[in-house]
Protein backbone atom coordinates (compact mmCIF):
# COMPACT_ATOMS: atom_id res chain seq x y z
CA UNK A 1 0.00 0.00 0.00
CA UNK A 2 1.61 3.81 -0.87
CA UNK A 3 2.59 5.57 1.85
CA UNK A 4 2.09 9.25 2.49
CA UNK A 5 4.48 11.15 5.28
CA UNK A 6 3.20 13.72 6.67
CA UNK A 7 5.87 15.76 8.63
CA UNK A 8 5.03 19.21 10.76
CA UNK A 9 6.13 21.58 13.27
CA UNK A 10 3.74 23.72 15.69
CA UNK A 11 4.64 25.11 18.55
CA UNK A 12 1.61 26.49 19.62
CA UNK A 13 -0.26 23.93 18.22
CA UNK A 14 -2.01 25.45 14.69
CA UNK A 15 -0.04 23.50 12.64
CA UNK A 16 0.00 20.55 14.69
CA UNK A 17 -3.83 20.66 14.14
CA UNK A 18 -3.84 20.91 10.49
CA UNK A 19 -1.57 17.77 10.70
CA UNK A 20 -3.56 15.59 12.61
CA UNK A 21 -6.75 16.73 10.61
CA UNK A 22 -4.67 15.83 7.35
CA UNK A 23 -3.61 12.39 8.54
CA UNK A 24 -6.79 11.47 9.57
CA UNK A 25 -8.35 12.01 6.12
CA UNK A 26 -5.44 9.86 4.67
CA UNK A 27 -5.43 7.20 6.87
CA UNK A 28 -9.15 6.21 5.08
CA UNK A 29 -7.57 5.87 1.72
CA UNK A 30 -3.57 4.94 1.67
CA UNK A 31 -0.87 4.31 4.74
CA UNK A 32 -0.12 7.59 6.50
CA UNK A 33 2.56 8.43 8.87
CA UNK A 34 2.28 11.95 10.84
CA UNK A 35 5.73 12.44 12.18
CA UNK A 36 7.17 15.64 14.19
CA UNK A 37 9.49 17.12 12.15
CA UNK A 38 12.53 16.82 14.66
CA UNK A 39 11.50 13.29 14.50
CA UNK A 40 11.46 12.57 10.98
CA UNK A 41 14.81 11.83 8.52
CA UNK A 42 15.98 10.60 5.06
CA UNK A 43 14.63 7.01 5.79
CA UNK A 44 11.18 7.91 6.68
CA UNK A 45 11.41 9.91 2.99
CA UNK A 46 12.81 6.97 0.95
CA UNK A 47 10.01 4.85 2.72
CA UNK A 48 7.07 7.15 1.62
CA UNK A 49 6.08 7.44 -1.83
CA UNK A 50 4.53 11.33 -1.04
CA UNK A 51 4.70 13.88 1.13
CA UNK A 52 2.88 16.55 2.94
CA UNK A 53 4.61 19.52 5.05
CA UNK A 54 2.99 21.06 7.25
CA UNK A 55 4.34 23.98 9.07
CA UNK A 56 4.31 27.23 10.55
CA UNK A 57 5.67 30.49 8.87
CA UNK A 58 7.67 32.33 11.41
CA UNK A 59 8.99 36.07 10.40
CA UNK A 60 7.85 35.05 6.65
CA UNK A 61 9.88 32.24 6.68
CA UNK A 62 9.51 28.57 7.30
CA UNK A 63 10.05 27.79 11.24
CA UNK A 64 13.35 26.95 11.96
CA UNK A 65 12.64 23.26 13.04
CA UNK A 66 10.86 22.94 10.03
CA UNK A 67 13.78 24.09 8.06
CA UNK A 68 16.25 21.98 9.78
CA UNK A 69 14.45 18.61 9.34
CA UNK A 70 15.36 20.28 5.36
CA UNK A 71 18.90 20.90 6.33
CA UNK A 72 19.58 17.10 7.76
CA UNK A 73 17.46 15.58 5.00
CA UNK A 74 18.36 17.36 1.62
CA UNK A 75 21.27 16.05 0.71
CA UNK A 76 21.14 12.84 1.77
CA UNK A 77 18.09 12.36 -0.48
CA UNK A 78 19.39 14.58 -3.42
CA UNK A 79 18.65 12.35 -6.45
CA UNK A 80 16.85 9.63 -4.38
CA UNK A 81 12.93 11.23 -4.04
CA UNK A 82 12.89 12.91 -7.36
CA UNK A 83 9.28 12.49 -9.01
CA UNK A 84 7.29 12.06 -5.94
CA UNK A 85 4.28 13.95 -5.08
CA UNK A 86 4.23 17.00 -2.25
CA UNK A 87 1.83 19.42 -1.09
CA UNK A 88 1.99 21.80 1.49
CA UNK A 89 0.44 23.51 4.26
CA UNK A 90 1.47 26.81 6.37
CA UNK A 91 -0.45 28.45 9.30
CA UNK A 92 0.64 31.63 9.60
CA UNK A 93 -0.07 35.10 11.49
CA UNK A 94 -0.03 37.09 8.30
CA UNK A 95 0.07 35.62 4.22
CA UNK A 96 2.41 32.80 4.65
CA UNK A 97 3.98 33.33 1.11
CA UNK A 98 7.07 33.31 2.36
CA UNK A 99 6.96 30.13 4.06
CA UNK A 100 5.39 28.38 1.34
CA UNK A 101 7.84 30.04 -1.02
CA UNK A 102 10.60 28.93 0.49
CA UNK A 103 9.46 25.36 1.16
CA UNK A 104 8.49 25.52 -2.74
CA UNK A 105 12.35 26.31 -3.51
CA UNK A 106 13.54 23.23 -1.31
CA UNK A 107 10.83 20.76 -3.29
CA UNK A 108 11.87 21.83 -6.31
CA UNK A 109 15.65 21.23 -5.25
CA UNK A 110 14.45 17.36 -4.59
CA UNK A 111 12.94 17.56 -8.17
CA UNK A 112 9.72 16.79 -6.43
CA UNK A 113 6.23 17.64 -8.06
CA UNK A 114 3.77 19.72 -6.31
CA UNK A 115 0.42 18.05 -6.52
CA UNK A 116 -1.83 20.88 -5.22
CA UNK A 117 -1.00 24.65 -4.24
CA UNK A 118 -0.05 25.76 -0.86
CA UNK A 119 -2.59 25.69 1.54
CA UNK A 120 -2.15 28.58 3.68
CA UNK A 121 -4.12 29.16 7.12
CA UNK A 122 -4.10 32.53 8.50
CA UNK A 123 -4.90 33.00 12.24
CA UNK A 124 -4.33 36.98 11.70
CA UNK A 125 -2.24 36.66 15.12
CA UNK A 126 -0.42 40.09 15.02
CA UNK A 127 0.20 41.27 18.57
CA UNK A 128 3.52 39.01 20.92
CA UNK A 129 0.75 37.86 23.20
CA UNK A 130 -1.54 36.41 20.47
CA UNK A 131 1.48 34.95 18.51
CA UNK A 132 2.98 32.92 21.73
CA UNK A 133 -0.51 31.90 22.43
CA UNK A 134 -1.93 28.72 21.48
CA UNK A 135 -4.02 28.20 18.64
CA UNK A 136 -7.01 26.85 18.10
CA UNK A 137 -7.94 26.07 14.18
CA UNK A 138 -11.28 26.73 12.83
CA UNK A 139 -13.15 23.76 11.81
CA UNK A 140 -13.72 24.85 7.97
CA UNK A 141 -9.78 25.09 7.85
CA UNK A 142 -9.16 21.87 9.56
CA UNK A 143 -12.16 20.60 6.64
CA UNK A 144 -9.90 21.94 3.93
CA UNK A 145 -6.57 20.22 5.38
CA UNK A 146 -8.24 16.96 5.48
CA UNK A 147 -9.33 17.36 1.79
CA UNK A 148 -5.92 17.76 1.22
CA UNK A 149 -5.12 14.88 3.26
CA UNK A 150 -7.81 12.61 1.65
CA UNK A 151 -6.74 14.24 -1.87
CA UNK A 152 -3.30 13.12 -1.42
CA UNK A 153 -3.82 9.43 -0.29
CA UNK A 154 -6.58 8.76 -2.70
CA UNK A 155 -4.41 10.04 -5.52
CA UNK A 156 -1.32 7.56 -4.36
CA UNK A 157 -3.58 4.57 -3.79
CA UNK A 158 -4.96 5.03 -7.18
CA UNK A 159 -1.30 5.46 -8.82
CA UNK A 160 -2.62 8.77 -10.38
CA UNK A 161 0.72 10.65 -8.76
Amino acid sequence: MPELLIVYHSRTGGSRQMAEAAAGAARAEAGCVLLPAEDAGPDDLLGAQGYLFCGPENLAALSGAMKEFFDRCYYPLLGRIEGRPYALMICAGSDGEGAARQAARIATGWRLRAVQPPLIVGTKAQTPEAILAAKTIPEDDLARCRDLGAALAAGLAMGAF
